[in-house]
């Protein structure tokens, strides 16, 4: 692409302006999918009251979007070949805002499930499709602050999605955290037909075996994690099954992509760049904590504080916010810092505010969910771009968009792990307390009549045993929250040494990212 300062004076502000409502179009498209990701989170404690959930059937709402999200986005490169990246984004776009209204009018938990796995199909190439474009628009010298706008955008959803969550739910109801896609989504989609320009159709062949594994993989391994400890993990015949599905279709699938090479859904070859396995592991592994995080927060001030949901959303928002302003400090230094001196530093940063969610107890007030979220957030923003530049420094160019599609991948199979490994600690973890806390009331405990006596109560007095009930409910509910915070710090300290493999970028500054043309 030539340079603007080649190009006469109209024909630079012809670029300018088709630049400018490129990056609306496919940024408001990314930034809606993104907020939907977070928006839902406020809402999931009245959504688990209207739809008869426990704590961990609710999770399959996130879940059931990730892992639907992870499998199809491994076939944006095939779709965008087979369909252009215009016709690809504008179907992305109309099934998202569809079945996000589906969503909204669902009235049971398997309704709500079946279309959150619909709206993650739809979903899955919308934000690989946006950073591509945006790539593409912008010449190679300004890539970096293509991928720090796409940056930012990303980011709107940890900001917005929380506090418009929780208004919305107050307002009106959670569907309207659906329903809010609908203007976005009709908006974008006009505006990506008039001016995202099309791609160049190429002739490629489906690896259905390979994408038949892979599926069989995810699912059966999502199963066992979703179903586990309800069905009393493998002594139940199902989890034996899925478990050996999902092993022997992933021996399966690697054998058959060393077989078919450059035909495969995921070409092998790339994992042989270090920098790149290496980083794509690491991003797992922080989507992994940061979405349990995501999780574990709105239902802990809604089920044990009684937050209503537009305060849950103003506590958790400072996290995107301060995870804005890190990524506009990277943005600036960069290219004088070693990254993986920034990578460090945000995974220290973060572990420090996760450890300090394990201090929490049933006596916090919001000066203490809003400091952690807000040194969550700023070393969020530390790890993000640096993580991105070094995991594509040193990939062959040949095999650049293939990995974009598979580094998205693994950051949203590791949310989805994520969030089923917090929901089962949560639950399991909060019965052992319920189990040992309950041993100890008995009327010969000196600290249970003192208690009672505070509260100016006998020991047989009517009221006691819904008392003990209820306060024994959020004692053990907040020692499981506490022990899955625990989980959560130390996921994040075990990144620090994977930074050793790390190998110094040639160029921080151009290879921010990888995309097409």
């Amino acid at each position: 692409m030539a340079t603007e300062h080649s190009a006469p004076a109209h024909d630079v502000k012809d670029m300018q302006r088709h630049r400018l409502l490129t990056s609306i179009a496919v940024m408001s498209a990314t930034v809606m999918q993104v907020i939907d990701t977070t928006i839902v989170n406020v809402a999931l404690p009245q959504m688990q009251g209207q739809l008869g959930a426990t704590p961990d059937q609710i999770s399959w709402v996130l879940t059931s979007y990730l892992v639907a999200s992870a499998i199809v986005m491994m076939l944006t490169g095939y779709l965008t070949d087979r369909l252009g990246q215009r016709r690809l984004l504008i179907a992305s776009i109309a099934g998202f805002t569809i079945t996000s209204a589906l969503c909204g009018i669902a009235n049971s938990l398997e309704e709500m499930v079946a279309f959150r796995l619909l709206q993650g199909i739809f979903g899955a190439a919308l934000v690989p499709l946006s950073q591509s474009i945006m790539l593409q628009i912008f010449p190679q010298e300004e890539r970096g602050r293509a991928m720090a706008i796409w940056g930012v955008g990303v980011m709107v959803g940890p900001i917005l999605g929380p506090t418009l969550g929780g208004w919305l739910t107050d307002a009106a109801s959670w569907r309207w955290t659906f329903f809010i896609n609908l203007p976005v989504g009709i908006f974008s989609a006009l505006l990506t037909w008039r001016v995202v320009a099309n791609s160049p159709l190429r002739e490629r062949r489906m690896d259905w075996w390979g994408l038949a594994y892979l599926i069989v993989t995810i699912s059966g391994a999502q199963f066992v994690l979703d179903r586990g400890s309800q069905l009393d993990w493998f002594s139940s015949t199902q989890i034996q099954i899925a478990a050996t599905l999902s092993i022997l279709s992933l021996l399966a699938y690697v054998w058959h992509s060393l077989q078919m090479r450059e035909h495969a859904i995921i070409n092998p070859l790339i994992f042989r760049d270090r920098n790149f396995a290496t980083s794509s592991l690491l991003l797992a592994i922080f989507g992994l904590g940061l979405f349990g995080t995501l999780m574990l927060q709105p239902l802990m001030l809604a089920n044990l504080f009684a937050y209503p949901a537009l305060t849950i959303g103003f506590a958790l928002a400072p996290r995107g916010i301060a995870s804005m302003i890190s990524m506009m400090v990277v943005g600036r230094i960069i290219r004088r810092v070693d990254p993986r001196l920034l990578i460090a530093s945000g995974i220290t940063i973060f572990t420090f505010g996760s450890y300090l969610t394990t201090q929490y107890s049933l006596n916090i007030d919001i000066f203490w969910i809003v400091v952690p979220a807000i040194i969550q957030g700023f070393g969020l923003g530390l790890v993000f771009v640096p993580l991105s530049t070094v995991a594509f420094s040193t990939l062959e160019p040949r095999f650049a968009a293939e990995a974009a599609g598979v580094y998205s991948v693994l950051r949203t199979i590791g949310s989805a792990i994520g969030i089923s490994i917090v929901a089962k600690v949560l639950t399991d973890h909060a019965q052992i307390a319920w189990n040992q806390l309950g041993g100890a009331l008995h009327e010969g405990n000196p600290a249970l009549r003192d208690y009672l006596a505070q509260a100016q109560l006998g020991i047989h007095a009517p009221s006691v045993a819904p008392l003990l009930a209820t306060e024994l409910g959020r004692q053990s509910q907040m020692l499981g929250i506490l022990d899955a915070f625990f989980l959560v710090t130390w996921s994040f300290a075990a990144m620090l040494p994977l930074l050793l493999v790390l190998r110094l970028p040639k160029k921080t500054g151009a290879a921010a990212a990888p995309g097409k043309g």
